[in-house]
């Protein structure tokens, strides 16, 4: 529990002006208003009936089976590159922070030509592995590079920022009593940080889910290998079927809203076991 959790009623009164509800309620407004015209516009009885279609059943086995994979692969370099940073100071933390945060603020298409050039056919290194035969262009591969290199910075800093919280105290005194490094990492640092390592594991799978651009860029859209659910959307758009893009688009944000229910589930889990 940290000290604002214990504030009181009248705490909170004395401590918090009244004039903020209003901003606040303007904010909440223009973040809730596209939403709710989203819902509004959406043809429920036949959302079942659209949602059901081959190929946006097609699109959503993709998406969760990519999303999934990237996901892991979020999870298995970003702990370990999250636990380094932690340990790091000076000039080559800077340099290996502004690597990762470089994915954050780049446009979709710049992200998706530059995977393009890298993974693709005649990429970087995708131009040896096709000569080897293990092209990864216009396949499932080719969408899952694309979702870990958008998500993985979202995993990153959410699973630093809670292990820079630990107590180093603690893990200097694990290491005082004998434990190696591994160990500290294992049964110490994890352990405590876990809160932040489940947010950014379901933000990973968030950002994986919702990508779009960079995919289209680099990965295209090829129905049943790199057609994922937002651009199926953009296809039924295209198509000039708006009816099943908005249906399409409430299933998006339905499944969005089970990652922040399994998130908040998740974090109060761990929290209520220590509190």
């Amino acid at each position: 529990m940290t000290g604002r959790e214990h504030f009181s009623p009248r705490l909170r009164r004395a401590t918090t002006p009244g004039w903020l509800w209003v901003p606040s309620l303007l904010a909440l407004a223009f973040l809730a208003g596209p939403l709710i015209a989203l819902g509004a516009a959406a043809d429920w009885g036949r959302l079942g009936g659209q949602l059901t279609d081959p190929s946006t059943r097609e699109a959503l086995w993709l998406s969760l089976r990519t999303s999934t994979v990237s996901t892991g692969l979020c999870l298995a370099l970003g702990i370990p590159l999250s636990v380094l940073l932690s340990r790091l100071h000076g000039p080559l933390l800077q340099l290996m922070r502004g690597v990762l945060l470089i994915p954050l603020v780049l446009s979709p298409v710049v992200s998706g030509l530059a995977l393009l050039y890298f993974w693709g056919r005649r990429g970087t290194l995708g131009g040896w592995l096709e000569s080897m035969g293990w092209g990864v262009g216009f396949s499932p591969a080719a969408v899952v590079l694309v979702q870990v290199f958008v998500s993985l910075p979202f995993f990153v800093v959410a699973a630093l920022s809670s292990i820079e919280s630990v107590d180093a105290n603690l893990e200097l005194s694990a290491a005082n009593a004998g434990a190696n490094a591994a160990q500290i990492v294992r049964y110490i640092t994890l352990p405590l940080a876990a809160p932040g390592i489940i947010v950014g594991t379901l933000l990973a799978f968030a950002r994986s889910l919702g990508e779009y651009g960079a995919t289209i860029t680099f990965a295209g859209s090829v129905a049943g290998e790199t057609r994922t659910l937002p651009l199926q959307i953009e296809l039924a758009l295209n198509s000039n079927a708006p009816s099943s893009a908005v249906g399409i688009s409430i299933m998006l944000v339905g499944l969005y809203l089970l990652v922040l229910i399994a998130a908040g589930a998740g974090v109060q889990r761990i929290f209520g076991r220590r509190s």
